[in-house]
């Protein structure tokens, strides 16, 4: 089947119980290629009937997946990981054409999605509770591990499978089953991806496609047990407090507005191809890019010049072209990013290069990598995020001031910094505040690692040991196995351990 049959074939369609269904709502939405700006396919809202149906048919699947062992998962999803690469030509390019970036970071993107599975079938039969040390003799104390339930996963555009997989591939590992409300900007992708779990039982995996009310209606579900939401930062605060209101676990991940400090002992050109990737990545799209430039004033002038040189090196078009950025995942990020440039623009911070939409590219989303020189420290560039390719640079006069701009944010996702003198290195460790710090090492991921945030970036961990067990109960269990009466607290008490009465004193 061609591209644009696939596309065809999955408008319209959601995932229940096992089987790709044709939608019954009315709400449709087109879905258009941003490079070209061809409509390329449409969605239907799900219908709280089929939101019904999928949770049910996901209960029943759970009770029946949490029976199975250990071993025989991650089999399955070892088998789960070997079909995404297999897949990984054809998917990735139709998440090129379906949401822009370049068709080499679609295609990495698979694989990082099938790493995490594999990562994950292994972990979570490596450690499944624990023996404690018993209080009382002949007993014996441990922990067990157990699945939440049914977990809703509410995913963004920008990582739109590797997410799901941080978070899919965590919770069936671990017992669960999972329902995907995707982007409206990747659904389509998003269908075809989860072709990979076909060998899981049914209802096990499904995917709604819908915007916010499908969302709405999964979060507020009495029958769904957990929320993993990854998207903008008002909509994730409604999230934590409607799961808050049911007591039901969540997992939140909202934004960032990374900081990426240069200090003098850096190597100047290697920090700034540094900054060139971690501004302009998935057209800076990326939740953990590097939005905020704080370079020390000894080697500012230097480290622009060459930010500049990288910048204009960036090859910008079509994501299925030989290109190192491709557009605006759509019209209404691209008008919302061009709103935080004009804004700067009204506010006399000065653009270096950049800006404009690209020579040459007349229809499609485009906008060009931008560097904004002699940025105030208290500019709403600096402290918003702007979720696009542009990189404003404020000059510092020493390493104390860049951290206090640096924590001077209501996010702390990730932060960056370039330096090779050690204590600096070992203080930014310390003294930023964000769930990451990268240093001379930007945007980096370990599967074996946690990825999340503090302060409005969100709450809980995916990815690593911590991410595991946000998706299960630990349960704690004690065993006598002779029945011991147990005299040492049992009533009756002692008379030796009454308060005394007078003269017992």
């Amino acid at each position: 089947m061609s591209l644009e049959g696939l596309f065809q074939h999955l408008s319209g369609r959601h995932q229940i119980d096992g089987h790709q269904v044709p939608g019954s709502g009315e709400a449709r939405v087109r879905v258009i290629d941003p490079a070209t700006e061809q409509v390329i396919g449409e969605l239907l809202e799900a219908t709280p009937a089929e939101v019904d149906a999928a949770v049910r048919a996901a209960n029943a699947a759970q009770k029946q997946w949490n029976k199975v062992n250990y071993h025989k998962r991650a089999e399955l999803l070892h088998e789960a990981s070997r079909a995404m690469r297999e897949a990984r030509a054809s998917v990735a390019e139709m998440l090129t054409r379906e949401m822009g970036k370049p068709y080499k970071e679609s295609a990495d993107e698979v694989i990082w999605s099938a790493t995490a599975t594999d990562y994950y079938a292994e972990i979570a039969r490596h450690e499944a509770g624990k023996v404690l040390g018993p209080v009382v003799d002949h007993q014996f104390h441990f922990t067990t591990k157990e699945p939440l339930g049914v977990v809703v996963i509410i995913l963004p555009f920008n990582y739109p499978l590797c997410l799901l997989c941080w978070q899919a591939a965590a919770a069936l590992a671990s017992g669960n089953a999972v329902i995907i409300k995707p982007s409206d900007l990747t659904t389509l992708t998003t269908l075809k991806f989860v072709e990979a779990f076909a060998m899981l039982p049914p209802g096990l995996v499904q995917v709604l496609a819908g915007g916010a009310q499908v969302g709405q209606q999964l979060v507020n579900h009495p029958d769904t047990h957990m929320v993993a939401f990854t998207g903008g930062i008002e909509t994730g605060r409604w999230v934590a407090q409607t799961c808050a209101g049911m007591y039901k676990r969540s997992l939140i991940e909202t934004s960032g507005n990374d900081p990426y400090i240069v200090m003098p002992s850096a190597p100047v050109d290697i920090a700034a191809r540094g900054a060139a990737f971690g501004a302009y990545l998935n057209c800076g799209q990326v939740c953990a890019a590097a939005e905020r430039f704080y370079v020390h004033a000894a080697i500012y002038d230097e480290f622009v010049a060459c930010l500049i040189e990288h910048t204009k090196k960036v090859r910008v078009g079509n994501g299925l072209d030989r290109v190192d950025m491709g557009p605006m995942a759509s019209e209404r990020e691209l008008l919302r990013f061009r709103g935080i440039l004009q804004r700067a623009k009204d506010e006399g911070i000065r653009t270096a290069v950049g800006g404009g939409r690209p020579a040459g590219l007349k229809r499609g989303w485009f906008v060009e990598p931008t560097v904004l020189v002699d940025v105030s420290a208290g500019s709403a560039i600096l402290n918003d995020e702007s979720f696009g390719p542009v990189a404003p640079v404020c000059r510092v006069a020493s390493f104390e001031e860049a951290i206090t701009h640096a924590n001077r944010s209501r996010y702390g996702l990730g932060a960056t910094i370039y330096t090779r003198d050690l204590d600096e290195a070992m203080r930014a460790v310390n003294e930023l505040e964000a769930g990451m710090v990268w240093v001379n090492a930007p945007l980096l991921d370990n599967d074996a690692g946690p990825f999340g945030g503090r302060k409005q970036s969100g709450m809980g961990r995916q990815l690593g040991s911590e991410g595991l067990d946000t998706f299960r109960h630990t349960k704690l269990a004690m065993i006598d196995p002779a029945a011991h009466a147990h005299d040492f607290w049992w009533f009756p008490y002692s008379d030796a351990e009454a308060f005394p009465r007078p003269g017992e004193r």
